[in-house]
């Protein structure tokens, strides 16, 4: 995975991008009927239930934006809320929270449905060793808030990206000419290039796992798309040999019947791509 340096940078990164998308050369709504010296207070209100996400992050943008603004949380992030609940307090210029107010909602609305849905898959698989990871199925451009809202829901990040870590799936080795070619074809690409990094990959059936464990130097066997009844025998197959995780329309309804297969991991797109906002609304008080 990415540093947390790397982490922070990416996240200045979109607060930058945003604030450039959303008020260009000025606020004009703001700026023609506030003035400049005007003051005010403004709470987060919660109007869902569910988990709390990106209360870390709003504080950061309303510091880009203004630093002198004072910031007051009443959660952190990962709480559990119901309809009604503070989660924070703002104050400081009313130029500056307006200016502000649209990208922490639209961060802290997504970021809190992808926490939400997260613990309920993390709820599923409770008294199993099975944990839940994300994917690259992001929205471009926000990746880091959607992952970090992973692990406020209980989640596991996989990969950050294409370059902290090597997964061949299933057209890496069909251009690469086969399991076997793929995986020593890596093997040697990382060693020439000097990269530490993991290696997983992609099976579509018992003998491709039989190839993989074969050629050595996997860190895990992603059983991609197997039935309950394969994924045991791929489990067992496996051993110790590797990590193992399943993965492929994997849904909350079928999730805890693969995690009881014995699998490490389960990874679900859906924790990002599938989620509706939770309803928060910035008012002033």
């Amino acid at each position: 995975m990415i540093s947390n340096e790397q982490f922070q940078k990416e996240l200045q990164l979109i607060i930058a991008n945003a604030v450039r998308e959303d008020v260009g050369p000025g606020d004009y709504s703001s700026l023609a009927c506030i003035p400049k010296e005007a003051k005010g207070k403004a709470e987060l209100l919660v109007k869902a239930d569910g988990i709390i996400a990106g209360i870390d992050f709003a504080k950061m943008i309303f510091e880009y934006v203004d630093s002198k603004m004072v910031f007051e949380a009443l959660l952190k992030d990962g709480d559990p809320v119901k309809y009604g609940a503070i989660a924070f307090y703002i104050s400081g210029s009313s130029q500056s929270i307006l200016k502000a107010e649209r990208l922490v909602l639209n961060a802290m609305q997504r970021m809190s449905a992808i926490a939400t849905k997260t613990n309920e898959y993390v709820k599923k698989l409770a008294g199993t060793k099975t944990k839940i990871l994300d994917t690259r199925k992001t929205t471009p451009g926000i990746r880091a808030l959607e992952k970090w809202a992973v692990k406020i829901g209980g989640g596991v990040n996989h990969r950050f990206a294409l370059y902290d870590m090597v997964m061949l799936k299933d057209n890496h080795i069909d251009f690469a000419g086969g399991v076997s070619q793929a995986i020593e074809k890596t093997k040697m690409y990382l060693k020439e290039h000097n990269l530490d990094l993991k290696i997983i990959v992609e099976a579509r059936d018992l003998e491709e796992i039989k190839t993989i464990l074969k050629a050595g130097g996997v860190h895990r066997i992603l059983i991609d798309n197997f039935n309950y009844e394969d994924t045991r025998k791929a489990v067992a197959l496996i051993g110790d040999q590797c990590q193992t995780e399943s993965s492929g329309g994997i849904t909350l309804d079928t999730l805890r019947p693969y995690a009881d297969c014995g699998v490490d991991y389960i990874s679900s797109g859906a924790l990002t791509h599938s989620v509706y906002n939770m309803d928060l609304s910035l008012k002033a008080v």
